[in-house]
């Protein structure tokens, strides 16, 4: 066994433990062993046989004709988009929606779309049917934006990884329609939002034309997502990406990952358990913290950079989001390691390092 391998499997137990997304996880040995033993061709060529399947087994999860592999779900978004939009349209997004604040403004640069952000009037992350009308609303004069589109998100990464119901999705996207707006959901952890409700993935794509899916976060594989929608917009895309560079030659080196990944769909249910301990002690240590609904902690704090500069000298990373520090569970992650993350944070006392970094250097 080479060392690398020997390092993913037994990790230095005094190594800081990286909460900074669920991205960071390693390949497990099952998917390097898939990896190795792809059977591949060249996808811009005659479509990799193992890109080829992965396609067909996410489209059948999600309920869609066809999909498309691609390097990463920011373009999957951006080909969704670009697809939908003509220079100068309208889209609409829940505030905060990774399209919005988290991809460069490609969704304007490269899709020529303008954005419409919708405040968050039906819960966390959640727009009602009422106030997609409102903003789709037609009779404007020439000048005005055309609106063309509506992006959601489930989950909703800004705002703590909620949840979107299927019921409710499904008004949003009929209104949406009645509207005369096609429909992108931004599934990236599309996944957690499945198992958090105990519905398959299908359920919550009703009424959507495009979808984008994540195979690294959560679920452990080291690259790659998948849009979804129409045969017609599957051939659309596969253009898009290559006019983006994003064809891949031998891509079924990564597509065997995520096929591999696709089997631990339900093992995020651990994540969540984690992410609810993880909350729960470190409300009992003081810290002010949201209930998760899927595997993203958000704690408020007062200093935000000092907070997370404690948490990282006390040998646990974090990332900030929404002005609030974020920890997230992941594969890579046992229950020892959410006790040992809690032990060294510690609690919010009036002499702790972690309490001075809060109160800041005021």
């Amino acid at each position: 066994m080479s060392a690398a391998r020997a390092k993913v499997q037994k990790p230095d137990p005094a190594a800081p433990l990286d909460l900074r997304s669920d991205t960071v996880t390693q390949p497990t040995p099952e998917m390097r062993r898939a990896m190795a033993d792809a059977e591949v061709g060249d996808d811009v060529l005659d479509h990799d046989p193992t890109m080829a399947a992965l396609e067909e087994r996410v489209a059948g999860l999600l309920g869609a004709s066809a999909a498309l592999w691609t390097p990463s779900g920011s373009m999957g978004n951006l080909i969704a988009l670009m697809s939908h939009l003509q220079r100068g349209d309208a889209f609409l997004a829940p505030t905060g929606a990774h399209v919005l604040d988290a991809e460069l403004g490609t969704a304007a640069w490269l899709a020529g779309g303008m954005p419409r952000p919708l405040e968050h009037d039906a819960g966390p992350g959640r727009v009602s049917p009422a106030a997609v009308r409102r903003a789709a609303a037609g009779d404007a004069p020439y000048y005005a934006l055309n609106t063309r589109l509506l992006c959601l998100e489930n989950t909703h990464n800004a705002a703590g990884g909620t949840v979107t119901r299927p019921e409710d999705h499904a008004r949003v996207a009929a209104a949406a329609k009645a509207a005369g707006l096609a429909v992108h959901l931004d599934g990236a952890r599309l996944w957690h939002a499945a198992v958090k409700l105990g519905v398959p993935p299908g359920a919550l794509t009703v009424g959507t034309d495009t979808v984008q899916v994540c195979l690294s976060k959560g679920l452990g594989a080291p690259v790659g997502s998948v849009v979804a929608g129409s045969v017609e917009f599957v051939r659309q895309a596969r253009r898009l990406r290559k006019m983006l560079g994003g064809g891949v030659r031998q891509g079924g080196v990564l597509a065997a990952a995520g096929l591999v990944a696709l089997d631990r769909i339900d093992l995020l249910a651990e994540d969540h358990r984690r992410a609810t301990t993880l909350a729960a002690g470190l409300r009992e240590r003081g810290w002010r913290v949201q209930e998760p609904e899927t595997n993203i902690v958000l704690v408020a704090v007062a200093d935000l950079g000092g907070t997370l500069a404690r948490f990282r000298e006390s040998g646990v990373l974090a990332s900030s989001m929404s002005g609030k520090v974020r920890l997230m569970t992941h594969a890579d992650l046992t229950d020892a390691s959410i006790t040992t993350a809690l032990d060294r944070i510690g609690p919010l006392t009036q002499d702790s390092p972690v309490r001075r970094a809060v109160r800041g250097a005021s």
